[in-house]
């Protein structure tokens, strides 16, 4: 086995400087008992490690959870730049892992015997079935497992290392898509001088971004696809057999319908091109959904059902676009899901859940400025651009209230333009209190926005608008705008499949002779966004996730399809 990194030892006493680390130990570390180890002993098998050998390094396929029964394991932060960080020293009755093994996914972190030990490996699947058979074992160990994720996306010591222009298009989607996917990184400017002459070796490329990834591999203006790949986001799933139920879309409703369609023994497979959460994960705060009396952010919340799923065995698919459904609507057959990368995927089911795009204004250069001052979400990221600023939010939704609330806090002045005369008929009643008492909310009625000013290569530099009943235009000087006015469904992958649509191209449900769920294809349904005539509510669309399983169990059992699971 190969040699641990050295590691100054001493430093092991004062973890990195992230706060989760430092006022969460005990949860993320705890130490078991001798009956708590008996009982996860069914579920792993014994391993035992020379000194200096390593369990299992970053960027590197992790085998599953340790439980150290004898000796110590030292566990490191190591990046792309090969910069090592202690994180902690483990001794008996300590588990070693992190969320990432519920799926086998490449490891985050470097973990080494400090001496001989002994432990038990605990596989992905045994994992999973560890935590649902043992339930109080399994909050336990649920817990740890997501605070030492969120520990080691706060200490920026680990994971991908970014190396671009702060603010630029390119260095923010993939900022967005990293954390929006939950995965650490780091963010470093080209005259840094850590990466200063890895910068200079592709200075006749004229990069925007460079992505370097745990393993030290380089990419030049990576797309989502590559970069997952390289950091092996996908690496413990396998497509090649037939599902029960393949999920397209990982918002609130797919996630909602793979927690409880795996829950209930059935093969799951969930796919999204972009990342979980869909346009509730960038909801900056969800307040009036049952049971957050405080409220939670729409990250939090995806998360959360995130790994909720992987907990039941679903296995989850980041990014991977679906280019055409095949189906037969008289067939019991399965139905073959064509990705872009080549792939099929077959499934008994399918439940539709992709959502809805956001849409765009009709007004010129809103396309060229995308990434470069207009945006479509507020996350922390866009924020820290705002810091002090006045910024622009179009839009009279709920989502439009989270996003201005949000906002508020970090510009100077937020104003909102509304193409309707007053908030009442489109946002709930707490948001629209809420931001009547933010003074720096700027609420303006009747307008509606005509141009962009800005380039390319300088971004958003001003706002034009008019009033709706006067026609008089005007500017606002401003280098963000929010945009929040509706999204279009995302069916274009069901041209292929005579899966019935409205005039807007929402996908229709409960049909002659159909469930409430199911579309004019027998077999494949639709929840969520997407569905025409849904309540665009996040927890309706988590109630039609529920839902859904029971309409696919009844469709599996009148066509006498015996489910993956249990043949």
């Amino acid at each position: 086995m190969g040699q641990g990194q050295p590691v100054d030892k001493d430093q092991l006493a004062t973890p990195p400087a992230a706060s989760t680390f430092t006022t969460r130990t005990g949860q993320m570390f705890p130490i078991l008992g001798d009956l708590e180890m008996a009982r996860i002993a069914r579920f792993g098998v014994p391993v035992r490690y020379e000194k200096g050998s390593s369990l299992f390094r970053a960027g590197e396929p992790a085998p599953g959870m340790f439980l150290l029964l004898s000796g110590t394991v030292i566990a490191t932060q190591r990046d792309g730049l090969g910069h090592v960080t202690p994180i902690t020293r483990h001794g008996p009755g300590e588990f070693i892992a992190e969320v990432g093994q519920l799926s086998g996914a490449k490891s985050l972190v470097d973990c080494f015997a400090e001496v001989e030990v002994e432990t038990l490996l605990i596989a992905p699947e045994k994992l999973r079935q560890l935590i649902v058979a043992e339930a109080e074992l399994g909050e336990l160990i649920t817990r740890a497992l997501i605070l030492r994720r969120v520990a080691l996306i706060e200490s920026e010591a680990s994971g991908t290392v970014l190396v671009g222009r702060e603010g630029d298009a390119e260095v923010i989607r993939m900022q967005t898509f990293l954390r929006r996917n939950g995965q650490p990184f780091q963010l470093r400017t080209s005259d840094h001088q850590d990466v200063r002459d890895i910068w200079h070796q592709f200075d006749s490329r004229h990069p925007h971004l460079l992505a370097i990834c745990p393993n030290g591999s380089v990419l030049v203006d990576p797309d989502e696809a590559q970069l997952a790949l390289c950091l092996g986001l996908n690496s413990g799933v396998s497509v090649d057999k037939d599902y029960d139920v393949v999920v397209v879309g990982a918002g609130p409703a797919g996630l909602s319908a793979a927690v409880y369609a795996a829950s209930e023994g059935l093969n799951v497979m969930v796919l999204d091109c972009r990342y979980f959460g869909g346009q509730a994960g960038a909801s900056a705060r969800i307040e009036n959904y049952l049971g957050f009396p405080t409220g939670i952010s729409g990250q939090a919340l995806a998360g959360r059902a995130y790994i909720q799923a992987q907990k039941f065995g679903a296995e989850i698919l980041i990014p991977a676009k679906v280019t055409a459904l095949e189906c037969e609507p008289s067939s019991t057959a399965p139905k073959r899901l064509r990705m872009a990368d080549g792939s099929v995927i077959r499934s008994r089911t399918v439940v539709i859940a992709t959502g809805a795009r956001y849409r765009r204004p009709e007004a010129t250069n809103v396309a060229e400025l995308e990434g470069r001052g207009v945006w479509y979400w507020v996350s922390p990221i866009e924020a820290k651009r705002c810091q002090n600023e006045h910024v622009v939010l179009v839009g009279g939704g709920n989502s439009a209230g989270q996003a201005a609330v949000y906002l508020s806090a970090h510009a100077a002045k937020v104003t909102m333009l509304i193409r309707g005369h007053s908030l009442s008929t489109t946002m709930s009643r707490y948001l629209i209190d809420r931001i009547s008492a933010t003074p720096n909310i700027d609420l303006q009625v009747r307008k509606e926005i005509s141009g962009l000013s800005g380039d390319i290569a300088n971004g958003l530099n001003a706002v034009k608008y008019f009033d709706r009943d006067t026609g008089v235009e005007s500017q606002l000087i401003t280098q963000n705008l929010f945009l929040f006015i509706g999204a279009s469904p995302e069916t274009e992958f069901l041209d292929s499949c005579p899966v019935h649509l409205d005039r807007s191209r929402f996908v229709t449900t409960a049909g002659e002779g159909r469930s409430t769920l199911e579309s004019s294809v027998p077999g494949v349904f639709a929840i969520g966004d997407v569905r025409s005539d849904s309540i665009k509510r996040v927890g309706a669309a988590i109630g039609e996730g529920a839902a859904v399983v029971a309409q696919i169990h009844k469709y599996l059992e009148e066509a006498a399809i015996v489910p993956q699971e249990v043949r």
